[in-house]
């Protein structure tokens, strides 16, 4: 499973709902878990995003699925990075000339 990070930003619905967003970060959750993707974390962040998941996904074309689904609800926006486990970064590493 490759691993993603997914940052949010609330759109102004969003942020005019924030008290449903817990229930919202949970029904992301079994989102993702209907397709075949983990989320393993959540945090509320401070600075240029609100929150982020980090999340285990089969593929890109899973992830591109999840984040195309959550934006279309209207109460964020999304961005997302594939990340590099440690492990992967080594073999990665290991492999240049």
């Amino acid at each position: 499973m490759a691993t993603y990070l997914m940052l949010f930003r609330f759109t102004g619905r969003g942020i005019e709902n924030i008290k449903d967003s817990p229930a919202r970060v949970e029904a992301a959750k079994e989102a993702f878990k209907a397709i075949g993707a983990h989320v393993k974390e959540f945090y509320l962040l401070m600075g240029a995003y609100d929150t982020a998941f980090v999340v285990e996904a089969p593929d890109d074309e899973t992830i591109m699925k999840a984040a195309l689904n959550l934006g279309s609800q209207g109460s964020v926006r999304t961005e997302t990075i594939r990340a590099f486990t440690e492990d992967e970064y080594k073999r990665i590493i290991a492999d240049l000339r």
